[in-house]
């Protein structure tokens, strides 16, 4: 998926929603655990409920790995899915990899070409050479993680070097990169007040903003700091939506959830048109 196809998608559902799909068996509904794939049950129902009110699906991939070859085969299945029945849908491996390039270069082929993620999330830690086998790949996008929505982010990220904040530095740099085109960055909700200088190095680059909802972060703030004339947000709420409810209903509250963030979203927007 390109770009252009992404912000057509957003201004067609009025919305910049993601939905997070961190899975949890303890914490779905009980009744679920009797499927053959709990897990794969529990995102299909999840999707097809919230799909008219998102643009994007975001799986963590930790906790698909934490059940060994069974969590891995429900996310395939779950990407799988999404690509055959929501094509439109921007789909994010929140994997946070990141290597040096010959390990990078697999980490990559296995989200993009196995898998068949649009994007996914990146530490660039290690600099350059782990981060420009991702951006290699074309009309695929890596989701640099800049400026977190933890509390420790302000142990690394927001420390002064030479007068300048890591995480400044980082966005920087990372525009020098090959194919940098092709990045998009991690900035996390409960940053909003750091919105503004973030837009002063990268005003056209998409920004993923999890921590909206759970977090205590403000979509309000978010839009007024981050937004651009082509929108270029990607708001995400994982925990907020899929674990709206454990009962029999647990889809339609989902949905229900996913409407009142894509209302608010659509009344911004119609705001600013």
């Amino acid at each position: 998926m390109t770009t252009e196809n992404l912000i057509s998608e957003i201004k067609k559902k009025k919305s910049f929603l993601c939905v997070g799909l961190d899975v949890d068996l303890e914490k779905i509904p009980s009744f679920l655990l009797e499927e053959e794939d709990p897990i794969f049950s529990f995102n299909k129902a999840i999707i097809d409920a919230t799909q008219q009110y998102a643009v994007a699906y975001k799986p963590n991939t930790a906790f698909y790995e934490a059940y060994g070859i069974k969590g891995w085969k429900s996310l395939e299945k779950t990407i799988n899915y999404l690509n055959q029945t929501y094509p439109e849908i921007f789909t994010i491996a929140d994997a946070k990899r990141g290597d040096i390039g010959n390990t990078s270069s697999r980490y990559a082929k296995a989200f993009f070409e196995d898998l068949g993620f649009d994007s996914v999330t990146v530490a660039p830690y290690m600099g350059k050479d782990s981060v420009e086998p991702f951006l290699a790949f074309e009309n695929k996008h890596t989701i640099l993680l800049a400026l977190t929505s933890n509390e420790g982010a302000y142990d690394f990220q927001t420390k002064k070097i030479a007068k300048e904040e890591v995480y400044k530095h980082v966005l920087k740099i990372s525009k020098s990169w090959k194919n940098a085109q092709n990045l998009m960055y991690v900035i996390g909700a409960t940053k909003a007040e750091y919105l503004a200088e973030v837009r002063k190095i990268v005003p056209d680059s998409f920004l993923l903003v999890p921590g909206v909802g759970a977090q205590g972060g403000s979509l309000k703030e978010v839009c007024k700091y981050g937004m651009t004339k082509d929108i270029n947000l990607l708001v995400n709420s994982s925990r907020g939506i899929i674990y709206a409810s454990k009962e029999q209903d647990f889809a339609e509250a989902a949905a229900g959830e996913a409407k009142i963030i894509q209302v608010e979203m659509k009344a911004i927007l119609d705001g600013i048109s």
